[in-house]
């Protein structure tokens, strides 16, 4: 068991504060119709959903981005839109979170990504994703390139996140941890399966069960197979740190000096597991830039992730909930 005391995260959170952390990755939106079922349609066995309200949320890049924003650090966020109305109605979403635009990149080859959410009587009835999925090469992964220089000196984290729709070519990875290499940032690393194990050397590689199971084609399911999955992850991507996202079962932290570690989840009530993983990786990397060390992070990024999977659709964590929520249940522990 991992525990923070109270004063240990009131440090934590004052020295994250105003952090700048540069998030390198795919940018969604979120697009929610919520309404009720009364019926299901003479045409084909599927419910009614009769549209009550519609609502436009961060995903991907950007809700790591908003996440740091609510726990208290400067987000930087470099990636790729369209040029269409969705580009415009995200922009103007950056705005209302007071978020810099000046690491996006506006692609006219390829429309902004878009998942649309259809939520029922609060139950998730389906979803459809609209995007073109092409990974940036020639002019277009130079600019990208000269983003990420042109920021990192004033960050002090980046974080790549991945959903495999085409900002995180193989050379824009390389590019990345290499410069915060160099630089001696932390750099933290959410993968999906394409890529994965172009990560090398970073500081947290943080995949969950499912992808992980697949990039090294074996069964992830027992504590033992666990175990070997971590220790080989650490083998073969020669990164500091290892954090196994094990879903219901809570997360298995590997440290590159043979420390293990197992965190159980926080969750009391999951009612939607979107944007966990966005959650996780944000908490984790703002508490190792307020000093944290990465049991303690990891810590803290599991009840951020419990706290926002109690909720429908995608909601980014708010400081003083998280704490309060720590100093509650460490307490009783």
């Amino acid at each position: 068991m991992i525990h923070i005391k109270p004063d240990r995260l009131d440090s934590i959170f004052s020295h994250l504060y105003n952090k700048k952390i540069l998030v390198i990755g795919d940018i969604m939106i979120d697009e929610y119709l919520w309404g009720s079922v009364s019926r299901l349609s003479p045409e084909a066995p599927v419910p009614v959903v009769d549209v009550e309200s519609e609502s436009l949320r961060f995903g991907g890049a950007a809700n790591v981005a908003l996440n740091l924003k609510t726990l208290g650090c400067i987000p930087i966020i470099i990636g790729l839109i369209g040029k269409d109305e969705m580009a415009d109605r995200f922009l103007e979403l950056m705005a209302r979170y007071s978020l810099k635009n000046n690491g996006i990149i506006q692609d006219e080859t390829r429309p902004t990504t878009i998942k649309t959410r259809i939520i029922g009587d609060n139950q998730h009835i389906a979803r459809v994703d609209r995007e073109k999925i092409k990974y940036v090469e020639g002019k277009l992964a130079e600019e990208v390139k000269e983003k990420i220089s042109s920021h990192i000196d004033e960050s002090d984290a980046i974080i790549l996140q991945d959903y495999n729709k085409g900002v995180l070519a193989k050379e824009i990875i390389g590019f990345a941890i290499s410069l915060a290499n160099e630089q001696n940032k932390i750099s933290a690393v959410d993968p999906k399966f394409l890529n994965f194990l172009e990560f090398k050397e970073s500081t947290v590689f943080k995949p969950n069960i499912r992808e992980t199971a697949q990039a090294l084609t074996c069964s992830v399911q027992t504590e033992n197979e666990v175990m070997f999955a971590g220790n080989k992850l650490l083998e073969l991507m020669n990164v500091k740190n290892v954090l196994l996202t094990l879903g219901s079962k809570g997360m298995a932290l590997f440290e590159s000096d043979g420390t293990y570690s197992y965190v159980h989840t926080k969750s009391k009530n999951v009612a939607d597991v979107s944007g966990a993983g966005d959650t996780v990786i944000s908490a984790m990397t703002a508490a190792m830039v307020g000093g944290a060390n990465v049991r303690e992070a990891a810590s803290i990024a599991n009840y951020a992730a419990g706290i926002v999977c109690e909720e429908v659709g995608i909601v980014p964590i708010q400081v003083d909930k998280l704490k309060k929520e720590i100093k509650y249940r460490e307490k009783y522990a």
